[in-house]
């Protein structure tokens, strides 16, 4: 990417001292990201394997396989690296699947999510993904991630209406502290909602069966009927829904990740997972967007310390995948979207800034704002990707005019 807003944060040549890096807030931001991605998204798994007439351990099987390589890839990469490197399961490709799953033999499922974990392996392994990349100006990849998250802000607001008290409390204690302890803001905002959600009887966790996760293989089938109508959709949504998106948030937050080998990567854990119900392992977005930002700590060289938070608590969710999911539905919606929108009000606002710093580009920017923040889908790829393709055709557009005059 070209001419970005963000300072630049290399690797460092040598491997990161996590003991001497640790910290509150990285750690809260890490617990922040769970929270959201898990919460938010694991139902839609419970949903397909419903359609699907899975059993409560394939289901099981499914989220914890997923929880477990996303986990230790993550975590492990970003130790190593000191990049804060977000891993996550494609959300879209779980909302896809809750009815083009129906009818479809599970072991032909398995195989087309092994066909669609394959293709991304080799799309990394060709290095395909870095010159995509370094087309992308900075201000275009910095407005898709403030349209992204600007929902995420609104929320706050959206959901005062239905839980006032939860939200207003929420938001009180984040005011008091980003006045005064700002690097504490978000876990202490988390700790509150917690406490009032239970106080308030919001939270329904007597009934949990609690039990291990029971990792099931199921022997892959390849069918051309699979193939098209799962495993081609899967990665073209993964691919553009979240990895190039994810990609693009890591640099919008000043990050130079090696692009094609973290697809590759996933790509591999994808391939090792399907066998167990894995449907597709990606790069997050909103996720890396809690970890990147400046909440999760005031120097970007130690926010690798959220994203490895991250990373050790989804392995932590693998044992117990089945349960967490169903804990996780327990939680107030409310408390999950106005958590989300407080820990990324400072992310959005970076985002704006760059998005709008250079006024040769302000409008291609707003034009990729407005796109992503619509939240439109075409062909089952959502907004994020049309308003990158949206302000990469209106920057193409008006740096061409300028050329003349030059």
């Amino acid at each position: 990417m070209s001419d970005t807003a963000q300072p630049v944060f290399d690797p460092p040549a040598t491997r990161p001292n996590a003991r001497r890096d640790l910290s509150a807030s990285a750690i809260a931001a890490g617990l922040v990201a769970v929270l959201v991605s898990f919460g938010g998204t694991a139902v839609l798994m419970v949903q397909a394997g419903h359609a699907a007439g899975l059993d409560a351990a394939r289901i099981g099987s499914w989220i914890g396989s997923l929880s477990l390589v996303l986990g230790l890839g993550g975590a492990a990469y970003s130790l190593r690296t000191g990049l804060p490197i977000v891993m996550a399961w494609s959300t879209p490709g779980a909302a896809l699947l809750v009815t083009a799953l129906a009818g479809v033999p599970f072991p032909e499922a398995i195989g087309a999510f092994v066909l669609a974990a394959a293709l991304t392996l080799a799309c990394g392994l060709f290095g395909w993904i870095d010159p995509i990349l370094r087309r992308i100006p900075g201000e275009v990849a910095a407005a898709m991630l403030a349209g992204v998250l600007l929902n995420f802000g609104m929320g706050i607001f959206t959901n005062v209406g239905k839980q006032p008290a939860l939200v207003l409390a929420m938001c009180a204690a984040y005011l008091v502290c980003r006045r005064w302890a700002p690097r504490y803001a978000v876990l202490v905002v988390m700790a509150v909602a917690v406490a009032m959600a239970a106080g308030l009887g919001l939270m329904r966790v007597d009934q949990l069966d609690w039990h291990l996760t029971e990792f099931v293989w199921t022997t892959p089938v390849f069918s051309m009927q699979a193939a098209i109508s799962l495993g081609v959709p899967l990665f073209v949504v993964a691919m553009a829904s979240q990895n190039l998106p994810g990609l693009a948030i890591l640099q919008a937050a000043g990050y130079r990740p090696p692009a094609s080998r973290l697809v590759a990567a996933t790509g591999l854990l994808g391939l090792l997972a399907a066998p167990f119900g894995a449907h597709s392992v990606t790069l997050g977005a909103i996720s890396a967007a809690i970890c990147t930002g400046p909440e999760a700590h005031a120097e970007p060289s130690k926010r690798y310390i959220a994203a490895a938070t991250y990373g050790v608590s989804y392995f932590a969710l693998s044992i117990v995948a089945g349960a967490v999911a169903v804990f996780f539905q327990a939680l107030p919606a409310a408390l999950l979207a106005a958590l989300a929108g407080l820990a990324l009000l400072g992310t959005i606002m970076g985002g704006m800034a760059a998005a709008m710093a250079n006024p040769q580009r302000r409008e291609a920017a707003l034009i990729t704002l407005l796109a992503t923040a619509s939240g439109f889908s075409f062909w089952g790829i959502g907004s994020a990707f049309w308003g990158l393709v949206a302000g990469l055709l209106a920057h193409t557009v008006f740096e061409y005019k300028r050329r003349p005059a030059a």
